[in-house]
């Protein structure tokens, strides 16, 4: 992303499934409209040596590799198509001895994004996110995208997030940029609920209205060719996103808003939007 350095990669896992190939192609179209590289990733399991007196199944490491490094191959290919209508691509794949979490978790650390699918091989529902995706969504140090098999809309908007928090703050920033990387809409949502809160409707409305005008102050010198549309309203913030986002390019939120905690993985919202959403999804995190 913006702030990153400008040779970080965009990177992807794969494990031969339908859903890290969305992945490989949404991954290769964000790194080619930003001119960066992408890296493709697969990992097996490290041959082990139960030593003498250990009687377990003979694990077939050769057919292990040979898969993965067929996996690999599909998603170079697929990456080279997907970028092909933006730019070139320098593409890179690596094929690792470890599991895939702190794998990926690691590489993330010099990665502007590291984008997943919603699951890997063997899992029975579209509709339940992968160990995988979990746990990387919730503990990668970069930006994190999960990108369902039906990638997304084309002429949908980029949805945003905004609650005046740290991490609010870097997901308005991001969804600038891909709106316009994107020639996209942005809709920038944000909600207030009376709970607990002894104003009028009428002020509080006006006080998200004005912190939503103070989150976005200032993207739109930077990004005058980005239409934005603002969305104030009394709701819950996963159900509106949600719901705005249901025809969307990508829903960009924080990994944790107002209420979180330093330290903090994963917020309720970010993880309602994340289990809920049939679209794209970029979890952003404050670079403090």
């Amino acid at each position: 992303m913006s702030a990153d350095p400008e040779n970080s990669p965009v990177l992807v896992g794969v494990d031969g499934s339908e859903s890290a190939l969305a992945a490989v192609r949404f991954a290769a179209a964000a790194a080619a409209r930003r001119h960066a590289p992408l890296r493709i990733i697969d990992s097996i399991p490290a041959p082990s040596d139960f030593g003498p007196g250990v009687a377990l199944e003979r694990i077939d490491f050769d057919s292990y590799r040979t898969q993965a490094t067929a996996a690999l191959e599909a998603a170079r290919e697929a990456a080279a198509t997907a970028a092909a209508p933006i730019g070139e691509l320098d593409i890179t794949t690596e094929l690792a001895e470890a599991p895939p979490i702190p794998l990926l978790r690691d590489r993330s650390e010099n990665a502007r994004l590291l984008v997943v699918g919603t699951h890997g091989l063997g899992v029975f529902s579209r509709s339940i996110l992968g160990s995988v995706s979990t746990a990387l969504a919730r503990h990668a140090a970069c930006p994190v995208a999960v990108v369902p098999v039906d990638v997304e809309h084309a002429d949908g908007p980029v949805i945003v997030g905004v609650d005046g928090s740290p991490c609010g703050a870097r997901a308005v920033e991001i969804a600038f940029e891909e709106a316009a990387h994107r020639g996209a809409e942005l809709v920038a949502v944000h909600t207030w609920s009376e709970f607990f809160r002894y104003d009028s409707r009428a002020e509080m409305q006006q006080e998200g209205e004005e912190l939503l005008a103070e989150s976005l102050a200032g993207y739109g010198e930077c990004y005058p060719q980005v239409t934005v549309r603002r969305v104030v309203v009394e709701d819950r913030p996963a159900r509106r996103l949600l719901e705005v986002g249901a025809n969307a390019r990508l829903i960009v939120v924080g990994s944790h808003g107002r209420g979180g905690f330093a330290g903090m993985t994963l917020g309720s919202v970010s993880q309602a939007v994340l289990h809920g959403a049939s679209v794209p999804v970029l979890i952003a995190r404050s670079q403090s």
